[in-house]
C-alpha cells in the first residue's frame, strides 16, 4: 500500500485513503479482494485473512481498520456465554466524520450534527454487514455488533465497548475526551465492529499519544475533561447529554464538541 494511502505505526493502524472503490464482479467488491483467500482449501494464514479483511474494508468504505485477540475480554461483552466463546477476533472499522459538519458546532449540537451522526452510523452498520457476509461465505462465522446501541440504560452500556477493541486493534488510544484517538484523523470518527471467528493477525496497540494538547478541555460545555484521563467525568457529561436532548437540539445523547475539538497529533503540534 503507497504511503500515502495508508497509516501504519509498530503494525497498528491503517487509514486508507478516501478514493472510490473500484467496482468488480464480485458484488461491487474489487476480485483482487477474494483472490487473498483460498476458499477451497481453508488454509489461509491469519496474516492473508488479515490483508483480505483490509483489502474489502477499504472498498467497502471504511476510513480506519484493526484486528485484535478479544480472547481476553470475552467476560465483559454483554451477550450471551456461548456467543461470547464463539468469537475469538474482533475487527474494528471506522468511518471519518465530514469536517465541514463538525466545524460548525460551538458549544452544542447541531441539528445538521445529529443527522450527520445518524447517517454515519447507518452506513457502518450497513457496511459491516458486507463484511459478514463476506466472512459467513467463507466459512467464517461473524456478528455485527451495533455503531449505536446502549442495551444497559442504568451503566450506558452497549454489547461491547468499541473504542477498547479499537484501541485494542491499534486504531487509536483512549484520550483525555474519553474517546478513542486516532493519530490523523484525532477523534473525527466513528467505529462499528465485527466480532468473528477467522484468525486474524492482530494490530497493536498504539501508546497514549495526547502529548501537551489540551484542546479538548476549554472546549467541553460539561466541564468533564480533565487534564488526566481517569479524572474524566462521566456524570457530569451525562448530565450534559441530557439537558441537550430536553432542550430538543437533539433526541439522543449526543455532543459532538469533544469530537471536534480534537485533531489527533496533528492537532497537537
Amino acid at each position: 500500500m503507497a504511503e500515502d494511502d495508508a497509516f501504519a505505526a509498530g503494525g497498528a493502524p491503517f487509514i486508507f485513503s478516501l478514493r472510490p472503490a473500484q467496482p468488480g464482479p464480485q458484488g461491487g467488491v474489487d476480485s483482487s479482494v477474494l483472490s487473498l483467500y483460498n476458499k477451497k482449501t481453508m488454509t489461509a494464514s491469519a496474516e492473508t485473512n488479515h490483508a483480505a479483511l483490509l483489502n474489502l474494508s477499504r472498498d467497502l468504505g471504511f476510513s480506519l481498520f484493526g484486528a485484535a485477540d478479544i480472547r481476553g475480554i470475552q467476560d465483559e461483552f454483554l451477550l450471551g456465554p456461548e456467543t461470547r466463546r464463539r468469537f475469538a477476533w474482533g475487527v474494528s472499522l471506522g468511518l471519518r466524520l465530514a469536517d465541514s459538519v463538525l466545524d460548525d458546532l460551538l458549544d452544542r449540537p447541531t441539528s445538521l450534527y445529529f443527522h450527520h451522526y445518524r447517517q454515519a452510523n447507518n452506513f457502518l452498520d450497513r457496511a459491516a454487514l458486507g463484511l459478514v457476509s463476506f466472512l459467513q461465505d467463507n466459512g467464517f462465522q461473524a456478528l455485527p455488533i451495533a455503531a449505536s446501541q446502549i442495551v444497559d440504560w442504568e451503566r450506558q452500556r452497549a454489547h461491547i465497548s468499541h473504542k477498547k477493541i479499537g484501541a485494542m486493534a491499534g486504531l487509536g488510544w483512549i484520550g483525555r475526551n474519553n474517546l478513542l484517538v486516532n493519530p490523523r484523523l484525532g477523534a473525527r470518527f466513528r467505529l462499528v465492529t465485527v466480532l468473528t471467528d477467522m484468525p486474524l493477525a492482530p494490530d497493536s496497540p498504539l501508546e497514549f499519544g495526547c502529548g501537551a494538547c489540551r484542546a479538548c478541555l476549554s472546549g467541553c460545555p460539561a466541564g468533564a475533561i480533565k487534564a488526566e484521563l481517569e479524572e474524566f467525568d462521566h456524570q457530569a457529561c451525562y448530565a450534559k447529554l441530557q439537558e441537550f436532548r430536553k432542550s430538543g437540539l437533539v433526541s439522543q445523547f449526543i455532543c459532538g464538541v469533544c469530537v471536534k475539538a480534537c485533531r489527533g497529533r496533528a492537532g497537537s503540534i
